[in-house]
């Protein structure tokens, strides 16, 4: 694929995909793509690279455009099949500070969508900051709607020791649960999260009431240091105890603060609440978007 268009007398916009680009223009595109961006988003080749295993990332059909031979923006794309339908999600568009407001995000958007009609997508997904709303415009313009708001949260909690009947299970496992939702935002299913943990938590009865997937990350002495979570999901009635029982069954009843840290959260989910209640407090906001391709 090579689709070269030319936006005004200076600029002629070809864009290519990664297979066809060298791995310093790739890099190039994407660290320019996102200079003075609201969060810290530079990447070295082996940060990207780990990031497309652990995503499930397509080299094939994510796209740089080019101004002659020099890399100006990014779009990167994957595709899964969440509740029957093929779903694709960008995650991440990126545009060279002096190119914004010149059309390239445009030529960019309809050719992503281009490769989504082709692999026959039915849905696609995005996340976008919330305060970015030039960005959002973009996407509302191409036919995405915003249908939820996700929260990164911090905190450090004192725990006690753990009182939940739980399960420890591999993240691959959710998949075989009635329970488990499949449909979240894109970083937070579990083919995105295979090298993180989960476990399955229960009441008096063996029932289950609700589930987690996490990631536990330690410091060289091997001390825990921070648990990042993907999901937290309760099914029966919520209880600040609970919840700080499942927080220290995580832990493993580790007897240092360690700091919490959710990942696209909803603030639809009664968890957030209650996590805020204990001290959490929000770092970033975006929105969910999504397009139905056959609209």
């Amino acid at each position: 694929m090579e689709d070269t268009r030319k936006l005004n007398d200076c600029m002629n916009i070809t864009i290519k995909r990664l297979t066809e680009c060298t791995i310093q223009d790739t890099i190039t595109a994407w660290n320019r793509g996102f200079e003075g961006y609201f969060v810290q988003l530079e990447m070295t080749p082996e940060l990207f690279f780990n990031r497309f295993v652990n995503e499930g990332l397509s080299l094939e059909h994510s796209l740089v455009a080019f101004d002659e031979k020099k890399p100006v923006a990014i779009v990167l794309n994957g595709f899964r099949v969440i509740d029957g339908q093929k779903t694709a999600w960008n995650g991440g568009t990126g545009i060279a500070t002096e190119y914004r407001g010149k059309g390239v995000s445009k030529l960019l958007m309809e050719a992503a969508l281009n490769v989504y009609a082709k692999e026959e997508v039915k849905v696609a997904t995005l996340e976008a900051i919330k305060e970015n709303e030039r960005a959002i415009r973009l996407y509302q313009r191409f036919g995405y709607e915003i249908t939820d708001s996700l929260v990164y949260l911090s905190g450090t909690v004192d725990l006690k020791a753990a009182s939940i009947s739980h399960e420890s299970i591999r993240p691959e496992q959710l998949q075989t649960y009635h329970f488990y939702k499949e449909n979240l935002p894109w970083q937070c299913q579990w083919q995105s999260v295979k090298s993180g943990e989960a476990q399955i938590y229960y009441d008096e009865n063996q029932n289950p009431i609700g589930y987690s997937l996490f990631k536990r990350v330690w410091n060289q002495e091997g001390q825990l240091e921070k648990v990042v979570l993907y999901q937290l999901e309760i099914f029966a009635e919520l209880k600040e105890e609970s919840i700080k029982s499942i927080l220290s069954t995580i832990t493993r009843e580790n007897k240092n603060p360690i700091n919490f840290m959710t990942i696209n959260a909803s603030l639809s989910n009664p968890v957030i609440l209650i996590v805020q209640d204990l001290g959490f407090v929000k770092t970033t906001e975006q929105v969910q978007m999504v397009k139905k391709m056959n609209q």
